[in-house]
């Protein structure tokens, strides 16, 4: 069994292409194993014979161990413990033994959907890198055992150009197939996507084809909010020599919630939930170009106004200086987008993978409110404010969302309007 990496002390055989008694060539698949990181296809390291298997499929084996006993050419008797090469060699070899035609073939318009298609970790990865959503990839034949999708497949399926990405199932039970619509897209000018957009694009498209999007709403009152903050941003700026926006006050209630709610701030990964230790909030602001990004203020809930003011107007800063680095926008674990600031009412946020949900808090308007007093019921001007979550249903159901989006709301309307800067 080959070593495939540092921390990897056993591998899964998935299954054996050469069986015993059958002669290969170099270069041919003698099997394909399988890690708890990545996928690895095993070839012949010369041409020769398959004497004997010493594992058969679905065995794991450790690290080290004598899978099988091969007879190589000019060689009698010798057991041999295949040498891997990197999966880079191995996919090159294989796509490149496929006629150049085959790679040019026409983009099919139908595909059938391999409801039971196996999503190995090396395969997982590959289709985050280019954006592939598991529905997409159930759309790719398998050359594997039982249908299973290997690295070439999706090389391939890449090379292509990846035909089946828009492309319409094939309905079994009735024979119908649903057309291949040409839109009349019109005329006009021609604006190309740059590279940002491109990653955005694929990045909500692959939001939307992995996680059930539910939106839920609520309306908060910000009055006491609005009416301490306008009071006291001047002291504040001279004080702490920050500007004081909306942004760190709703950081806060955001915070506040997710503690009381932890389930909120979760990542799903395969079968498990992963509920972050960290409350790192991402928060979607505009480039000078139009393309959004989210840069992150890490530990927010570790973090008074004053702080939490500090790295919102920092990372706004250098978001329109075009000057965010890489790490000022990883590791979030909670998203807030304001359509407020573009004067939306509110909005339906697609979740920033792989969060479990996202906030969008619209404009504060005033409006005319029913005001409920003990001495009797009175209509007054207030500033109200409506929040909307957009959650992934496979991990937030509607109890835990709707009472995580009341709570923000909650501490939005209970601020305390005596509070010292």
């Amino acid at each position: 069994m080959p070593k495939m990496g540092e921390s990897i002390s056993e591998g899964t055989i998935i299954e054996w292409h050469v069986n015993e008694g059958d002669t290969f060539n170099e270069g041919d698949i003698l099997l394909e194993v399988a890690t708890d990181k990545v996928d690895n296809e095993v070839p012949a390291p010369s041409s020769g014979k398959m004497l004997q298997h010493k594992y058969k499929a679905q065995d794991v084996v450790p690290v080290g161990d004598v899978i099988a006993i091969l007879e190589l050419s000019g060689e009698k008797g010798i057991s041999k413990s295949p040498k891997i090469t990197t999966e880079k060699t191995v996919a090159k070899d294989i796509t490149s033994e496929k006629p150049k035609a085959q790679k040019q073939a026409s983009k099919p318009a139908s595909f059938k959907v391999n409801e039971n298609v196996f999503i190995s970790p090396l395969v997982d990865a590959i289709a985050r890198k280019n954006h592939i959503s598991y529905e997409e990839l159930a759309r790719i034949s398998g050359t594997g055992k039982d249908g299973r999708l290997r690295k070439s497949d999706v090389s391939e399926y890449l090379e292509l150009g990846r035909p089946f990405q828009f492309a319409q199932a094939v309905s079994e039970a009735s024979g119908f197939q649903i057309p291949d619509l040409k839109f009349d897209k019109g005329k006009g000018k021609i604006v190309e996507m740059d590279r940002m957009r491109q990653m955005i694009a694929d990045h909500m498209v692959f939001s939307k084809h992995t996680s059930p999007h539910v939106t839920a709403y609520v309306e908060a009152d910000l009055t006491e909010m609005v009416t301490w903050r306008n009071k006291n941003k001047d002291a504040f700026q001279k004080k702490h020599s920050e500007k004081l926006t909306f942004t760190p006050l709703f950081i806060e209630c955001v915070a506040k919630a997710i503690k009381d709610f932890p389930m909120i701030n979760s990542t799903l990964d395969g079968k498990n939930i992963i509920v972050k230790d960290e409350i790192n909030i991402g928060m979607a602001t505009a480039l000078p170009s139009g393309n959004l990004i989210v840069p992150v203020v890490r530990n927010a809930d570790k973090k008074d106004l004053k702080e939490l003011a500090q790295a919102t107007n920092e990372l706004v800063g250098k978001s329109r200086d075009n000057k965010l680095k890489a790490d000022d926008t990883k590791g979030s674990t909670f998203t807030i987008s304001n359509v407020g600031t573009f004067g939306s009412l509110m909005g339906t946020p697609i979740i920033n993978q792989p969060e479990a949900a996202i906030l969008a808090i619209g404009i504060i308007k005033k409006r005319a409110e029913v005001m409920e007093r003990e001495d009797g019921d009175s209509i007054e001007i207030r500033q109200m404010m409506y929040l909307s979550l957009s959650f992934d249903h496979r991990i937030v159901d509607g109890y835990l969302a709707g009472s995580f989006l009341r709570r923000i709301a909650d501490y939005m309307e209970k601020f305390d309007s005596k509070r010292k800067i």
